[in-house]
C-alpha cells in the first residue's frame, strides 16, 4: 500500500505508519500548503485543512492513498473552555473521508494566549518550558501525563478516517 502524507511532520508521519502497519505501507511525505491558518480555530478549519493536506500529497505523487493530518482549537457546544481537536482526511483521488482524533480541553492559561492571536505549539512549549513539543509528545501528551500523545491521537483520526476505505460496511 503506497500512502502520500501531506507533512514532513515526524509525528504525522508515524501516526501513519503505526496506524497502517498491518498493511506494510510505503508513507511518502509531502510538503503540502494546507490552504488554512496557521493556527486552525474551528472543526470546519481543521477538517478543510486535513482534506487539503490529503489531496494535495495525492496529487504531487503516485500514492494510492493520500492522508491529510491537521490539529485545530474550537469552542465545542456543550463542552466548557477551549479544546483542542484533531481530524484528518484520506482519499483516494474519488472520494474523501475524515475521521477526528480525541478532543481534550486546554488549560486556561494557555486557552487565554490562543485567544490573543498566538499558536499552540509555540505557546505549549512556553507553557512547559520546552522546545519543539508539536514534533514530540504534543499538548496531547503533555496535558495527559502520557496517557496518550500525539501520535497516538492523530492515529485515532487516522484509523477513522481509513476505515471506511477498508470496510464493506459503507457500501450498503
Amino acid at each position: 500500500m503506497d500512502v502520500a502524507v501531506g507533512s514532513t511532520n515526524p509525528v504525522k508521519i508515524e501516526a501513519v505508519e503505526r496506524t497502517l502497519d498491518r498493511f506494510d505501507p510505503t508513507v511518502t511525505p509531502v510538503a503540502v500548503d494546507p490552504g488554512i491558518p496557521e493556527q486552525p480555530w474551528s472543526i470546519e478549519e481543521t477538517v478543510t485543512g486535513a482534506e487539503n493536506r490529503a489531496r494535495r500529497s495525492l496529487t504531487a505523487t503516485d500514492a494510492t492513498y493520500g492522508v491529510g493530518l491537521e490539529g485545530g482549537v474550537a469552542r465545542l457546544d456543550g463542552a466548557p473552555g477551549l479544546s483542542l481537536i484533531m481530524w484528518a482526511a484520506v482519499t483516494d483521488g474519488d472520494r474523501v473521508e475524515r475521521g477526528g482524533g480525541p478532543t481534550l480541553r486546554l488549560p486556561d492559561r494557555v486557552a487565554d494566549r490562543l485567544d490573543a492571536g498566538a499558536e499552540l505549539g509555540p505557546v505549549m512549549d512556553d507553557f512547559l518550558d520546552t522546545d519543539g513539543v508539536a514534533e514530540s509528545e504534543g499538548a496531547a501528551g503533555a496535558l495527559t501525563d502520557g496517557l496518550t500523545d500525539r501520535t497516538r491521537a492523530l492515529g485515532e483520526a487516522v484509523a477513522c478516517a481509513f476505515g471506511p476505505f477498508r470496510t464493506t460496511a459503507y457500501d450498503r
